[in-house]
């Protein structure tokens, strides 16, 4: 994952079926991707538009 992408840790995402999802925009702050997403679940109200974390996977655990 890009460093600029580890600093944007919200993502807007649309679901689609058989759980597959297509990341629409980046954020740095909850708010800022909710309030995202509430626009354009209005511009699109027959879309799903959902607001995750999405954590830096490039971490090493200790369980590894």
């Amino acid at each position: 994952m890009p460093y600029d992408q580890r600093l944007q840790p919200w993502v807007v995402v649309l679901l689609l079926p058989k759980m597959q999802r297509v990341d629409v925009a980046r954020f740095h702050s909850f708010s800022d991707a909710e309030g995202y997403a509430q626009v354009i679940r209005r511009l699109n109200p027959d879309r799903t538009y959902e607001v995750m974390f999405d954590p830096p996977s490039d971490r090493a655990t200790p369980f590894q």
